[in-house]
């Protein structure tokens, strides 16, 4: 045996358990085929949002708050600030799913909250346009996370628990065993006793047999101008979901002193293929941009100064694959995180370390099981 447990893809979830399985004490073989910390997965773009009042889904919540705890022991061990708490807003027409979803996820978990409407949200955040049958939600354990140095602090704390990462060493095949899995990369063959698969949206080059299941998509990050910069800073803007119709909205304060990120996050494109992601903006996507962020967005001059395009894996019904792959002998899979799991992603890596240390999860990961999308023998 090479290692114990082989990692393939050493990004946002790969990252996270290889941190969590060293440290644990476990022998760690990561495969990543670009850099540490790289651009080519769903990881970058300066800034990731954490929620805790959740439009996707009450049943996250638990993991949320013990993603919380874990975020803060992620910087206690790595001496880095990743974590930001300054509040955020969900804004949207009240009797939407999204918000009355939001609300549930409150009302269930007793989250710490306040509700705003009309002038009095107005005058408290200036920087949004609110419409009369608008709801403004602030979620006051919500902030941004800082997702390259995640990735990267979680990778240097594996290494220094002992786990080997292999960068710019692509993976062409794994063969799961009896006694354990086969991996191919490179041209050699490595053998582990278990696998954790985390290749989001590259998942289907590695796995061709769940292209259906784990749709690559791309993500465009945007930034803007802001009108009066002081209004846009961290101690005044909260990272925010500004929904309205066909507009959704999504982004952080001012950062880097100059630009306000808001990205439109409805109904990303498909990718056909994940090695020729592209990386500039069409021309439709900078019209649709334009006229949400000047419905909703007046704090902003209506045109980005700044784009980024990243992608991610998309199930059919936008919850990830977590746990054992039907089929596979010792092979664990968490992928498909469909574009909100980075928030998750210490959590993911606790879970994904118990599943492959213990066989189960203390963790309800229900919603996530891999076989409600995937038979036993899956073509």
């Amino acid at each position: 045996m090479d290692a114990d447990i082989g990692i393939i893809g050493v990004g946002t979830m790969g990252s996270m358990a290889a941190w969590q399985l060293a440290k644990k004490g476990l022998s760690v073989i990561g495969f990543e085929q670009f850099g540490i910390g790289n651009d080519r997965t769903a990881a970058g773009g300066e800034s990731r949002l954490f929620r805790t009042a959740y439009m996707e889904g009450p049943e996250y919540v638990p993991m949320l708050q013990e993603a919380k705890k874990l975020w803060r022991e992620l910087e206690t061990e790595s001496g880095n600030s990743l974590l930001t708490l300054n509040g955020g807003l969900m804004i949207g027409e009240s009797n939407s799913l999204e918000i009355k979803t939001v609300l549930k996820s409150i009302e269930d978990f007793k989250l710490e909250h306040e509700i705003l409407e009309g002038d009095q949200a107005a005058i408290c955040y200036p920087q949004f346009k609110i419409y009369d049958d608008d709801l403004v939600i602030l979620d006051k354990e919500a902030g941004f996370i800082r997702p390259e140095l995640s990735v990267v602090s979680a990778s240097l704390l594996a290494m220094k628990h002992g786990a080997k990462l292999m960068k710019y060493t692509a993976v062409d095949e794994i063969i799961p065993e009896t006694d354990g899995v086969r991996i191919i990369a490179e041209g050699k063959t490595y053998k582990v006793g278990k696998v954790l698969i985390t290749t989001g949206a590259w998942t289907g080059k590695l796995l061709p047999a769940l292209k259906k299941q784990l749709i690559p998509k791309r993500l465009l990050l945007t930034w803007f101008t802001p009108k009066n910069l002081a209004e846009t800073k961290a101690n005044k803007l909260p990272i925010f979901a500004r929904m309205r119709g066909d507009f959704r909205l999504t982004g952080a304060p001012s950062l880097d002193g100059s630009m306000v990120k808001a990205s439109y996050t409805k109904d990303p494109l498909p990718i056909e293929d994940p090695s020729s992601l592209y990386r500039d903006v069409y021309p439709e996507e900078i019209e649709k941009l334009r006229e949400s962020v000047k419905a909703l967005l007046p704090m902003l001059y209506p045109d980005p100064v700044r784009a980024s395009a990243y992608m991610d894996a998309y199930t059919p019904d936008n919850h990830a694959l977590l746990g054992e792959l039907p089929g596979k002998n010792n092979t664990i899979i968490a992928s498909g995180f469909s574009g909100h799991g980075f928030k998750l992603a210490p959590i993911i890596g606790r879970i994904s370390s118990e599943l492959l240390i213990e066989g189960k999860t203390k963790s309800n990961i229900n919603h996530l099981d891999p076989g409600r999308l995937l038979s036993k023998h899956y073509k």
